[in-house]
């Protein structure tokens, strides 16, 4: 039973450690801040989580598994909605859009927030 909790801990602990690669090449490889950041934030994510299980496998004390859990549920929380943020903020302070995007469909609601409610300059 051992030898198959610790094959299963390396197979999870390589799976999210291949996951982060993806999303350091996806860093370096996306030609814009947004798509940068969705593959970033998706594969980080879920290759923390598979790195917790493998980690909470490996030792399968509570304290391990229940610490685990908690970092994955504070990831899970945080990191769209901070991803989400920042973009947001990129987009509203003129951050250019990849080149060959073909539809933008934040501008219409940007413009319209605009024209309700105008800031003074």
């Amino acid at each position: 039973m051992a030898v198959f909790l610790n094959v299963l801990s390396f197979f999870f602990l390589v799976f999210g450690a291949v996951f982060i690669f993806v999303g350091g090449i996806g860093m370096l490889r996306m030609p814009d801040l947004f798509l940068r950041m969705s593959a970033t934030t998706k594969t980080a994510t879920l290759g923390v989580a598979g790195m917790l299980l493998g980690t909470a496998i490996f030792f399968g004390e509570l304290g391990v598994v229940s610490r685990a859990f908690a970092i994955f549920i504070f990831i899970l929380a945080t990191a769209p909605v901070s991803a989400h943020m920042i973009g947001r903020a990129a987009y509203s302070n003129g951050v250019p859009l990849y080149e060959k995007t073909v539809i933008d469909e934040l501008r219409e609601h940007i413009d319209e927030a605009k024209l309700n409610n105008p800031v003074e300059d």
